[in-house]
C-alpha cells in the first residue's frame, strides 16, 4: 500500500467541507437538520467501533457560549496542565489558525503531522469499510467538523489522557461534542446574538441551545448572563437534573494578575476557568481547594496562550510593522478587540509617538454578517475610547488605510491547504461583492476618508503587500487584522509570521 502523507490527510478531510449551497440549506431548514445531528454522530462514532460510553474515559470539561468559549478553554487547559504537570491533558477547539492539527492539542501543542496522518487513516479507513448506515438519510461520510471531532476522540482515546477540555462548535444542544454521555462538569461563557439562523434570534433560543450541554448528575457553570438568558439555563439545568447550577463568583484576586491574554474581557473567562477546573479536580482526584487562586492556577492563568485573540505580534522580518490580531466576528467581541485594541496595551502604548505611527485596518467579515453595523459600531467605540484617553482625534483618524480583502490566501486564487475554505459562494468571490459592501459601508460612515486610501482585493496575501508598501515609508505601522479568524490565519501564514505568533 503506498504511503499516505498529511498532505493526503489534509486534501482527504477538504473534500468533506460542505459548500456554501449546503450551509444555505441547513439555514433555510430553519436549523430542522439539527435534530438529525447527534442520531448520525453516534452512529459514525459506532462505524469507527466506539460508543458513547467509551467517551467518558476521556474526564471530559464540556465547555459553550457565544463569546470567550475557546479563551476559556485555553485557560481550563493551561490551569489542568499545571495544576497536575504528570497528566496527559487533551484540548479540542475549533478553527484552526494555520494548520488543522491545532484543533487537536495534548499538553498544550498541537498533534504532530505523523500523528494526525496515522490517526486520520485509521479513522477514515473505518468509515470507507463500514459502509451500512441506520439511517438511509445518512451521509456515508460525516462533514468537515464531525468528521474531526471524531478524530479527536479516537486520538485521546489512543493516547489515553487524563482530562480532556471540549469546545463546542456551534450552539451545543446539536453539536458533534455533544454526545459524551457523562461529562465531569459543564461550563457556559457570555451569551450573545451569532449564528442566529441556525441557533435562533433570540437569547432565550440561543440560551436554550448552548444548555443542551447540560447533563443528568453533572455540575453545571455559568458566567452571569442577562435575565432573559439566565432565566432558561437555570430551567434547563432543572429540567435535565443537573447535580448543582452555580453562577460563577468574582474573584477578588484575579483583577490583580496579568492574565497570558490580552483585554479586560478575558477576566470573566478566567473566573469561569478556575471554577471549572478547581470542580474538575475536586470530581477527579477529590482534592479539596482553601485557596481562591492557588499557585498552580495562578501559573496557568498567566502562561495561557490562544492565538489570534487580542494578540500583539511584532513582525521577525519588518521591525518597524507590529500586527494586533484579533478573529473577532460577533458585535459583542468587535467591542472587545475595539476596547484591547485602542488601549495602552496596543495603539496608545507610547501617546507621544501617536502621530508617527501609521495606523491600517486588515477587515473582512462573512456576507451573512452586517458590514455596516460591525464597522460603525467599531468606529463608535474607538472614538469613545479616545476621549477616556484624553485624546481628541477623530475616530476616522485611528486609521490612516482601510484594507477589506477575501479570505484567499494567495495571489494567485489557490489556498494553503489547511485554510482551504468551500464556504465562499463563488459569485460572492468572483465579484468581491462582501469586500465593496464593507468598503460602501466604510465611506457612508467616513465620508472624509481618502478613497485611494480605501482597498478592495481579493486575497490576503494581496492585504499584506499593502502593509508592506506602507512599511517601506518614514513611519512605523500598526496593523489591525480583525472580522474573521480565517482571515487572522492567513495573515499569519502570509506574512511569514507563524514561528512567533503561533
Amino acid at each position: 500500500m503506498s504511503t499516505r502523507t498529511y498532505r493526503d490527510a489534509v486534501d482527504h478531510l477538504n473534500s468533506l467541507q460542505s459548500n456554501a449551497a449546503t450551509l444555505e440549506a441547513v439555514r433555510a431548514s430553519g436549523g430542522r437538520l439539527s435534530e438529525f445531528a447527534i442520531p448520525e454522530m453516534v452512529e459514525y462514532l459506532g462505524r469507527i467501533g466506539y460508543s458513547t460510553s467509551d467517551l467518558n474515559k476521556l474526564n471530559v470539561i464540556h465547555i459553550t457560549g457565544t463569546k470567550g468559549k475557546g479563551s476559556t478553554s485555553a485557560f481550563t487547559d493551561a490551569i489542568i496542565r499545571r495544576a497536575k504537570p504528570d497528566w496527559k491533558v487533551g484540548l479540542y477547539t475549533s478553527p484552526h489558525l494555520v494548520a488543522v492539527r491545532e484543533r487537536i492539542r495534548v499538553n498544550g501543542a498541537p498533534i504532530s503531522e505523523e500523528l494526525f496522518t496515522k490517526y486520520f487513516f485509521e479513522v477514515w479507513d473505518k468509515l470507507k469499510a463500514n459502509n451500512k448506515t441506520a439511517n438511509p438519510q445518512t451521509p456515508l461520510m460525516p462533514g468537515y467538523f464531525r468528521f474531526i471531532t471524531l478524530l479527536a476522540y479516537h486520538t485521546f482515546l489512543e493516547l489515553k489522557v487524563d482530562a480532556t477540555v471540549l469546545e463546542v462548535g456551534v450552539g451545543g444542544r446539536y453539536d458533534s461534542t455533544n454526545i459524551v454521555p457523562k461529562p465531569v462538569v459543564t461550563g457556559i461563557t457570555a451569551l450573545g446574538l451569532d449564528h442566529t439562523a441556525i441557533l435562533g434570534k433570540t437569547l432565550k433560543e440561543i440560551a436554550w441551545q448552548k444548555a443542551g450541554i447540560f447533563k443528568e448528575g453533572v455540575p453545571a457553570l455559568s458566567v452571569e448572563q442577562p435575565e432573559e438568558g439566565m432565566t432558561v439555563l437555570k430551567e434547563q439545568a432543572s429540567e435535565v437534573k443537573a447535580s448543582e447550577f452555580i453562577v460563577v463568583p468574582a474573584i477578588p484576586a484575579l483583577s490583580q494578575l496579568k492574565l497570558g491574554l490580552a483585554g479586560d474581557h478575558q477576566y470573566q473567562n478566567a473566573t469561569l476557568a478556575v471554577q471549572l477546573a478547581k470542580k474538575f479536580l475536586t470530581l477527579s482526584t477529590g482534592e479539596a481547594f482553601e485557596e481562591d487562586l492557588p499557585p498552580a492556577f495562578v501559573e496557568g492563568l498567566q502562561s495561557t496562550k490562544w492565538p489570534g485573540r487580542c494578540q500583539t505580534v511584532t513582525d521577525p522580518s519588518h521591525e518597524k510593522t507590529t500586527w494586533f490580531l484579533d478573529g473577532a466576528h460577533t458585535l459583542e467581541s468587535l467591542n472587545c478587540c475595539m476596547q484591547w485594541f485602542v488601549s495602552s496595551d496596543a495603539a496608545l502604548r507610547s501617546p507621544e509617538d501617536f502621530e508617527k505611527r501609521s495606523r491600517v485596518l486588515v477587515f473582512n467579515c462573512t456576507s451573512g454578517r452586517s458590514g455596516t453595523s460591525f464597522l460603525g459600531a467599531m468606529l463608535s467605540k474607538a472614538a469613545e475610547l479616545l476621549k477616556t484617553h484624553g485624546r481628541n482625534d477623530d475616530a476616522s483618524a485611528l486609521f490612516d488605510q482601510v484594507v477589506f480583502c477575501a479570505n484567499v490566501t494567495y495571489a494567485d486564487g489557490g489556498f494553503k491547504g489547511d485554510l482551504t475554505t468551500l464556504a465562499i459562494p463563488e459569485s460572492d468571490l468572483a465579484h468581491l461583492k462582501t469586500q465593496h459592501e464593507l468598503a460602501n459601508a466604510w465611506s457612508a460612515l467616513v465620508p472624509s476618508f481618502p478613497k485611494e486610501n480605501i482597498h478592495v482585493l481579493p486575497s490576503i496575501e494581496h492585504a499584506v503587500n499593502v502593509v508592506r508598501k506602507a512599511g517601506e515609508g518614514e513611519k512605523a505601522v500598526d496593523v489591525l487584522v480583525a472580522g474573521s479568524l480565517h482571515l487572522v490565519g492567513g495573515v499569519i501564514e502570509v506574512a511569514g509570521l507563524s514561528h512567533v505568533a503561533l
